[in-house]
C-alpha cells in the first residue's frame, strides 16, 4: 500500500509543479500546447512502441481488455438511456455526454498510474488501442452525421491511422507478435525519448487546471453530475464485478482493470466537442470534475485492491 501511495504522490507532485508553473507565469501562455504536442507526436509514441515491443501478446489480448470493453458499454449505455429518457438532448450533445461517461484518460493519467502505481505501463496499451481504434472513430462518426448529416467513409477509416500513438502501438505489437526486438542502437534512443512522455503530460495537465471553474449555474449541471458519477463510480464498480465474478481476475490484474476504469474522462472528449461545437461545457466540466474526483476514488481502489 505504501508503494501505491508513493506512486500517487509522485504523480500529484508533478501535476502540482505544472499548475504552479502556469499560475505564476514562468512559461509563455501557449507552453501547455507545446508540451502536449511534443508528448502526443513524439514522446508517447516512443514509449508505447518500446513497451509493447518488449511485451508478450498474451498479456495484451487477455481477460482484462474484455472487462474494460464491458464496463465501457454498460457505462455509455446508462448515460445514453438517461439522456434519452430524462435530459432529452439532441443526438450530438448526447454523444458527447455518452463518451464522457466511458472514455478514460489513458494517456495523461493512465500511463503515469500504470507506471508508478500498477508497476507496468504496458497495462494501459490495450485500453489506448480500444479507445483510439474503436471508440474514437464511432464517436466522431456519430458527431459528423449529427452535425453535418453525412460522414466521409474515407476519413472514418483512416482516422486511426493518422494518430501517431496508434501507429507506434501497432508497430510495437507487430514486433511482439513476431518476437522481434529491434537492436539496441534503435531501441535505446526511443526509450530515452519515451522517458520524457510521462513528465510532459503531467506538467501539461497541471497547467491546464489553472482558471477552471466547473458547474456554473445554467450550464447543464445535472448532465455533468450524472456523467461524472457514471465515470467515477459506475464504471469501476462494473469493472470489479465482471472482473472478479465473471472472468475470475484477482491480484494485480483485478486491481489494474478497476484502477484504469476509475481514471477521469479523457481530454479527447473535450477536443471532439470543441471541434463540432456541441456539448462543449458538458465535456469540459466532466473532464475537470472527474479529474479532481478520480484522486480519492483511485486511492480507495488502491486501499481495497492493491
Amino acid at each position: 500500500m505504501l508503494g501505491v501511495l508513493t506512486g500517487f504522490a509522485i504523480i500529484g507532485f508533478v501535476i502540482l509543479v505544472g499548475y504552479v508553473v502556469q499560475r505564476i507565469g514562468i512559461l509563455p501562455p501557449d507552453a501547455r500546447l507545446v508540451l502536449n504536442r511534443v508528448a502526443f507526436f513524439v514522446a508517447t509514441p516512443a514509449l508505447l512502441f518500446t513497451v509493447l515491443a518488449r511485451s508478450h501478446p498474451a498479456a495484451i489480448f487477455s481477460g482484462p481488455i474484455l472487462v474494460t470493453l464491458i464496463s465501457v458499454v454498460i457505462s455509455a449505455g446508462l448515460y445514453l438511456l438517461a439522456s434519452r429518457l430524462w435530459f432529452r438532448r439532441p443526438v450530438a450533445e448526447t454523444t458527447v455526454g455518452t463518451a464522457a461517461s466511458a472514455y478514460v484518460n489513458a494517456n495523461n493519467i493512465g500511463l503515469p498510474v500504470a507506471t508508478y502505481v500498477l508497476g507496468n505501463p504496458g497495462l494501459v496499451a490495450p485500453v489506448l488501442l480500444l479507445q483510439l481504434i474503436v471508440l474514437a472513430p464511432i464517436t466522431l462518426t456519430v458527431l459528423d452525421i449529427a452535425t453535418r448529416g453525412s460522414a466521409s467513409a474515407r476519413s472514418i477509416l483512416t482516422q486511426p491511422l493518422r494518430n501517431p500513438m496508434i501507429i507506434a502501438s501497432l508497430a510495437g505489437l507487430v514486433c511482439a507478435l513476431f518476437e522481434y526486438l529491434p537492436p539496441e542502437p534503435v531501441l535505446a534512443p526511443l526509450e530515452l525519448i519515451g522517458g520524457a512522455a510521462i513528465p510532459l503530460v503531467l506538467l501539461a495537465f497541471g497547467m491546464s487546471l489553472v482558471g477552471q471553474k466547473p458547474l456554473q449555474p445554467g450550464q447543464g449541471r445535472t448532465e455533468i453530475i450524472v456523467s461524472s458519477a457514471i465515470k467515477l463510480v459506475v464504471m469501476p464498480v462494473v469493472a470489479f464485478l465482471f472482473g472478479r465474478f465473471v472472468f475470475g481476475l484477482s491480484g494485480v490484474e483485478l486491481f489494474g482493470v478497476v484502477a484504469l476504469a476509475a481514471l477521469p474522462t479523457a481530454q479527447n472528449i473535450y477536443n471532439f466537442a470543441a471541434r463540432y461545437q456541441r456539448g462543449v461545457i458538458l465535456a469540459r466540466d466532466t473532464v475537470l470534475v472527474t479529474t479532481i474526483g478520480s484522486v480519492p476514488v483511485l486511492v480507495l481502489v488502491a486501499a481495497l485492491l492493491a
